[in-house]
């Protein structure tokens, strides 16, 4: 037996996500992010997002409610999950697992995409050769990679969450994964869907068995109704500057 169903849900808007965007638009080679990947914080768009998550979270029926909460300990995870937990009143202790965090871009962090094909043409050449499932920039993680540290996580849900319905806060790549690994979806499934579907802000991903063993099956998929439903606007930014490639 394990977890019986999992909320996958990302973090709310960060300051990383809107300095990426302003970049893109630009034109810009390199992101102003202003602090290390895992110091970025929400936005005040982000804080809103997160607190109609919680809200949402908290009017759900009792056997619906989620029962733990798996929290990345990147900042703006972190931050989502605590204004989340009070808004909703859901009376949770957090658990940080660094399995969660968002994939490690290593030397390409804080690149746009046209940053990486001016100041690194080889990695380029070489991410374009290898794949995007499969490239792993110096220093960085690959999107296997990162399945790897999924496929521990869900070993240890299944151990410690036994029946019951576990709430995670973490990042976009890292709810792929989660549907790569726990629905066994096909590899270029998994990147067509992550590159046309970009996943919203604090948005829901539902993933249940009732028996606790065997294979998932989603049944909600990167929704954000119950953002528009309380007040909070809807945003979409791609995690990482190779999305489309």
């Amino acid at each position: 037996m394990g977890a019986v169903e999992l909320l996958l849900v990302r973090h709310g808007e960060s300051e990383g996500n809107v300095a990426a965007a302003d970049a893109e638009r630009l034109g810009a080679e390199t992101i102003a992010v202003p602090a290390r990947d895992a110091d970025v914080e929400l936005t005040d768009r982000g804080r809103e997002q997160a607190r109609a998550l919680g809200v949402h979270l908290g009017q759900l029926p009792p056997h619906l409610l989620p029962e733990s909460i798996w929290v990345s300990p990147y900042r703006r995870a972190h931050q989502t999950a605590l204004l989340a937990i009070e808004a909703g009143g859901l009376g949770l202790q957090l658990r940080l697992d660094e399995r969660l965090r968002d994939r490690e871009l290593g030397v390409i962090d804080a690149l746009t995409a046209l940053g990486v094909e001016r100041r690194m043409p080889s990695e380029a050449q070489r991410r374009r050769w290898v794949g995007k499932f499969y490239y792993r920039p110096p220093g960085g993680e690959s999107w296997a990679d990162v399945a790897l540290r999924v496929r521990s996580l869900i070993s240890d849900l299944d151990r410690e969450e036994d029946g019951r319905r576990v709430l995670i806060v973490c990042h976009d790549a890292v709810i792929s994964l989660f549907r790569y690994v726990a629905e066994q979806i096909p590899e270029q499934e998994l990147l067509e869907t992550a590159r046309r579907h970009p996943i919203p802000n604090a948005a829901i991903t539902q993933l249940v068995r009732p028996s606790g063993t065997g294979a998932w099956s989603a049944t909600i998929v990167s929704s954000a109704d119950h953002l528009e439903e309380h007040g909070a606007d809807v945003t979409q930014h791609n995690g990482e500057p190779d999305e489309h490639a």
